[in-house]
Parts: C-alpha cells; structure tokens; sequence
C-alpha cells in the first residue's frame, strides 16, 4: 500500500474565490488628448493593476498559510508559491503538483505496530475455544428482542403483534417490556433509563405513514414512561447527550439525514435535516460541538465518508478518507483528548474479499479439473490469503478540518472498538486473523474462522504506550 495514497482526508472547503478587480472601461470622449496625458492615465492604471495583483496573491498565500498550520503541514523549505500550489491541490484535490504527495508523507506520521505470531500450539487451541461464546455483550447492560406475529384480516398479512424487550445486567435479568403493535428495531441504555425505537407494523403496511417510527423511554424497572411517533423521520440512532436530552437521528427520506433533540420527557427541542444524497447511516459519535456521522454506499463504492453536524443537525463539515489502492471500512469512531479517533480497517482495490474468494475459486476449480476429492485448500494457506487482505487502522484526526493527523496500521487484522478505559486512557481493540476455514456449505458465510483480540492503550497526546494479547477471541465470518 502506498503511503502517499494512504490517507487523503480533507473537510470540504468552501469555493470562496479571491476578489478581482474588474476594470471599467471608460466611454470614449471626443475631446482629443495629449500624448503625455494618455501615457500618465496607463501609468497610473498599470499601477493600479498591479497593486490589486499584490493584493489578490497576498491574500492567496494567507489563506494557503492558514490551511497548512491548522492542517499540520509543514511550510519548512516551500517557497510562497510552491505553498499556494499544494493548497490548490489539497483543496481542489487534483493532486497535479509534484510536491503534494511530498508534503502529505511528511506532516502525517505513520506507525506499523508489530504483532506476535501466534504458535501452531496456540492456534490448534484456538480452535478448540467456543468463539460464539465470547462474543457475548461485555457491557454492563445487554437487551434482546423478541417480536410475536398475529394475522391481519385487512392487510391480508402478518404483522406484528407486540415486541417484547428483555434487559440484562451481565447476565441476570433486570426487566421485560412489551409493546404493543410496535416492531422494535433496537434499544439503548441512557444516564434517563433506556431509549427503544421502532415503527409500528400496521401504519407501516397500510400505506399511511412511510415511517411510522416510535420513540420510547422505559425506566430502570421496566415501566414504559412514555411512547411518542415521530413526524415523517426515521430513527437510526439514538445519543445520550448527558444532559437530561437524546439526539435522534435518522432519514427523512433517501436524501436528507435528520437530527432532532429530544428532552427525556419525549417534548422535541429542535429538528434540523441535512442533503448528503442517497446515504445510509452506519455509526454516529457526539463530539464537544456537534455530532459526526458516518455515511455510506456500498452499491457506489463509498466506505469512508463522514459528515459534522451542529446541535440543530446543520452540515459544518463533509470528509472524505480513501486512497488510490485500498478501500477503508470504518468500525467505531471516538473523540478524545481534542481529537477524533477512526478505527477502521483497509483492504486492497478491488474489493479485498472478492479477491479472497477469486483465490478460493481458483483453487477449487483446480480440484474438480484434477478430480481431487480433498485437499485443494489448506486452512493455513486460506488464513495466509485472508490476513494478506487486511490492515487495522487508527486515524488521529483533526475535528475541525478533518485532516489526519497521525495513524497506525496493523497487518493482518481489523480494527474494532474504541474505549476510554478507567484509567483514562484510550484503548484500541483489533481482531488479529489467526484461523480461517473455507465453508462453501454454509448459506450466511463462505470463510469462517477466529480472531484474537489485543489492546492498544493511547495517552492523550496519542502516543502508544502499552499492548496486551486480551485472551480473548472473535468469529470471523465472511
């Protein structure tokens, strides 16, 4: 992978065009001039010129300036042209100067961490572990869902007849709430109790209401305190702002991304909506000063696109993250320590598991032509394949401009989820590929295998100063 294409992560920048000066042309008089009088106006009007240049480029160079030293970039060596001319390329990313790429590699650092090898013992042992069992919710408080169908004579279908929403702490029960009518898509645990949302099943199937979507707070007993629908806006996701409010986002239709806020009474405080196109909502994290949200569309190729919002839901800032030769997929999403924290991970163009199962096939195909019965695909040289596919990433980033600021790669692993731990420090969980199995029977899952996990620990200046092997493992199903 490339390091100059590795990151190119720029806020949009507004097109504000330098001021030109626009020369009225006087009307033609009859009275004659004189010669010395003709010269001294052209004088006086190349003067003019002039100085409205110096001006226009002095004000070119402060603004490229301003970019570099709130981006991070180094000017050191750069003549004042040579600044203007990578601010051109970063801004309008054409990328058509020599000494972009340059500058780029030098005022991003980036850190490959090296990561033990796990020994055939610890892999055959690896395999004997239920990774399903460890995949349990590691959170203080866990729910699950359990929806009953009834028929509907004038829908002439089933629809739901209630959900029933059970919550657990580690693993013994807390409460169960049911409601009625309602199919409830997914629930969180708040400093007010807990938010549900869904849709109702009926409005849904009748036409009525596109989005039916239902809002819910249920307190620490399971007692429903009060169930609002929401005026034509999906729900996505819902925040905590830990204030005695909820942010709520979701789409209004394909095109705009809503937020509304919401005091835990269920009375809306304010309702903003943003135009990003046809998005779907995959992760949303609250920042200091807003929110940022990461969008995408799969069907267009877009993995990395995340867009800041103010309280009110109005677009601050849109940033893009790719690279010429991987695609990036990103995982969890944290501000910290005046910095946002991307976890994510890459994979090489074109779509790193199309190439994974290309790879299979071949193999494969190989066996039928050569009608073996067994043995065309080692599970050592699939992990081998598959850990070549993958690359965690962490993006320090700047909130504002977007800009990496610093990043650290991984081989052979993906990154997971972001933490602060009780010490205050971040920690950055990644899911190392150590055993992989080709499954071509299975209907949700062509390679399964197992992950380990280990921790990175981050200060606040974003300086790695600790790694563990957790012990615990992770099912990698794809």
């Amino acid at each position: 992978m490339n390091k100059n294409d590795l990151f190119r992560a720029f806020s949009d920048v507004d097109d504000d065009i330098l001021a030109r000066s626009e020369a009225a042309a006087p009307r033609r008089k009859k009275t004659v001039f004189r010669k010395w009088s003709v010269i001294a106006a052209c004088m006086v009007l190349a003067a003019s010129l002039f100085g409205i240049a110096l001006a226009a480029e002095e004000k070119e160079y402060r603004k490229a300036a301003a970019f570099f030293e709130e981006n991070g970039l180094s000017m050191e060596g750069l003549s004042r042209q040579e600044v203007k001319e990578v601010y051109r390329d970063i801004t309008t990313r054409c990328f058509t100067y020599g000494k972009t790429a340059e500058i780029l590699e030098q005022s991003v650092p980036g850190f490959e961490i090296s990561q033990r090898k796990s020994t055939p013992e610890e892999v055959a042992a690896l395999r004997k572990k239920n990774a399903w069992r460890h995949e349990q919710s590691k959170a203080m408080v866990s729910y699950q869902i359990e929806r009953q169908a009834k028929w509907d004579e004038n829908l002439d279908r089933e629809v739901v007849e209630k959900s029933i929403l059970t919550c657990y702490r580690d693993s013994d029960l807390l409460w169960t709430a049911e409601f009625n009518d309602i199919y409830v898509t997914d629930s969180i645990f708040t400093s007010a109790g807990t938010a549900v949302w869904g849709y109702n099943d009926n409005d849904r199937w009748s036409g009525e209401d596109p989005y039916c979507c239902v809002l819910a707070r249920v307190d620490e007993s399971g007692n429903i305190l009060w169930q609002r629908q929401l005026d034509s806006q999906g729900v996505s996701f819902v925040l905590d702002n830990e204030d005695g409010t909820w942010a709520v986002l979701g789409g209004a239709d394909s095109r705009y991304l809503c937020l509304s806020q919401y005091d835990t009474d269920g009375n809306k405080l304010s309702s903003g909506k943003a135009d990003v196109g046809e998005k779907v909502i995959w992760d949303v994290v609250r920042l200091s000063d807003g929110y940022l949200v990461q969008l995408g569309n799969r069907l267009a190729g877009e993995t990395a696109r995340l867009v800041k919002l103010d309280q009110e839901g109005n677009l601050i800032a849109y940033f893009t993250y790719e690279g010429e030769d991987c695609d990036y997929y990103f995982t969890n999403m944290m501000e910290y320590g005046g910095r946002v924290y991307l976890s994510a991970y890459a994979m090489p163009k074109p779509a790193g598991r199309d190439r994974i199962m290309e790879y299979v096939r071949a193999k494969e195909n190989w066996k039928i032509a050569n009608e073996e019965s067994f043995g065309f695909l080692r599970d050592e040289e699939l992990t081998s394949v598959v850990r070549d596919n993958y690359k965690a990433v962490l993006l320090l980033c700047n909130p504002d401009g977007g800009a990496a600021q610093t990043f650290y790669t991984v081989e052979g692993s993906m990154g997971g989820e972001l933490r602060v731990n009780d010490a205050g420090e971040l920690a950055w969980h990644v899911y190392s590929v150590v055993d992989t199995y080709y499954s071509p029977c299975t209907s949700f899952f062509s390679i399964g295998g197992t992950c380990q996990m280990f921790c990175y620990t981050f200060d606040e200046g974003g300086t790695l100063i600790r790694q563990e092997e957790t012990g615990e493992t992770k099912s990698y199903l794809k």
